[in-house]
């Protein structure tokens, strides 16, 4: 695989976008108990990115926003110490416009997320238009060392895999597997990380679907990609439990399932058999993203709310906090020193979803919150 150079922070014409930064906490926010309450803390905002994720990683914050949105930032940022916005590994890759190859380019991620081993991984779903098909080359998987900005390794998801009408959602690790969300198209996908081989599982499964009986609530209206037609997002969310045994994950509008990961690890199990281990595992409400650490407590945004909710191991739910400014928080990134860090997208408020007409509040902010005390490293 082509591989690119170490990364120079101080590269010139690389394209630099200006952001705000703050380093101070900005209030007490909306729990019932104010000895409870957790302080939110802008970490940085902007109006060149509709940021969707946010990784930590090797001393650096990253970001990144799906190219259908409509914003002119990079497809994943590099956050300076001079309060920029920088193309992260390089303008290349951050250069895709149609007609150019896409192999060594992000057309379009939707996740970023931190190995194991400390490297950073970034999903291109390869789709410029929103529940458009994958171009040719643009659906892959980038191994990327946050240090250095070197390329380590590309895993191209072939057309077999990134289907047309997939969207390749999210990703999560386990020994020498990760496992994938395809949103689009309604099921799992399993990758050998060593031998680079994925594979198609749970494919329009009952429990990758989404229904039609949970539609997705915010503003007191329910969510439409179209006139009376609410948008359905099919499995989105997942995540490793602590002991690497099982995989939970579920549509965005919940519920969530789980599966053992020996099962979903193994080529020989039918899909069948596959499908027969399927068990329920938690009714959540429509979430924008999710996090779990090492003691198995999951953190999840809830949309209807503006709120972000632990379930701990014995399956209690208990809200964190609930603020305006959370509007669409999507995916969660648990640091190590215990803050949630949360980029704010407001995806409901997009033209595309309010006749071509934005209700988004700018700029968009990137926010931490402080978890209770004693919570502990982030997982897979």
């Amino acid at each position: 695989m082509k591989q690119n150079q170490p990364h120079a922070f101080t590269k010139r014409g690389l394209r630099r976008i200006a952001i705000a930064v703050f380093t101070g906490f900005v209030g007490v926010c909306g729990h019932p108990d104010p000895a409870r309450a957790q302080t939110i803390r802008i970490e940085a905002t902007t109006n060149a990115i509709d940021w969707n994720a946010v990784a930590l990683a090797g001393g650096h914050v990253f970001v990144s926003g799906p190219r259908w949105t409509g914003f002119s930032g990079p497809a994943v940022g590099l956050l300076t110490k001079s309060k920029e916005i920088e193309p992260f590994p390089d303008a290349d890759w951050n250069g895709w416009k149609p007609g150019r190859n896409a192999t060594h380019r992000f057309v379009s991620v939707n996740a970023l997320h931190v190995a194991p081993d400390g490297t950073l991984w970034v999903v291109d779903t390869g789709t410029p238009s929103f529940g458009g098909a994958p171009i040719p080359e643009g659906a892959k998987l980038v191994r990327i060392d946050p240090a250095t900005g070197h390329v380590l390794r590309i895993y191209p998801l072939d057309p077999d895999i990134a289907q047309a009408g997939s969207y390749i959602d999210d990703i999560r690790f386990n020994g020498t597997h990760a496992y994938l969300t395809d949103a689009g198209k309604a099921a799992l996908i399993v990758l050998d990380i060593k031998t680079g081989q994925a594979r198609r599982v749970l494919d329009n499964d009952a429990s990758t679907r989404a229904r039609t009986d949970r539609p997705i609530v915010m503003d007191g209206h329910v969510v439409e990609n179209g006139l009376h037609q609410p948008l359905l997002v099919n499995v989105d969310p997942l995540e490793v439990s602590p002991d690497g045994k099982w995989l939970y994950f579920g549509p965005l509008e919940g519920p969530w399932s789980r599966i053992p990961t020996a099962l979903l690890d193994d080529p020989d199990v039918s899909s069948t058999d596959l499908s027969a281990a399927v068990q329920p595992w938690a009714d959540l409400p429509p979430i924008g993203g999710s996090a779990m650490d090492t003691a198995g407590n999951l953190y999840f945004t809830n949309l209807k709310d503006d709120g972000v909710y632990r379930r701990d191991v014995s399956g209690k739910i208990k809200r964190l906090i609930s603020d305006p400014r959370l509007h669409w928080a999507d995916a969660p990134c648990l640091a190590l020193n215990g803050r949630l860090w949360l980029p704010v997208a407001q995806l409901d408020r997009l033209p595309m979803f309010h006749q071509g007409h934005s209700r988004s509040h700018q700029p968009f902010l990137l926010v931490s919150i402080d978890l209770p005390a004693g919570q502990v490293k982030p997982g897979q």
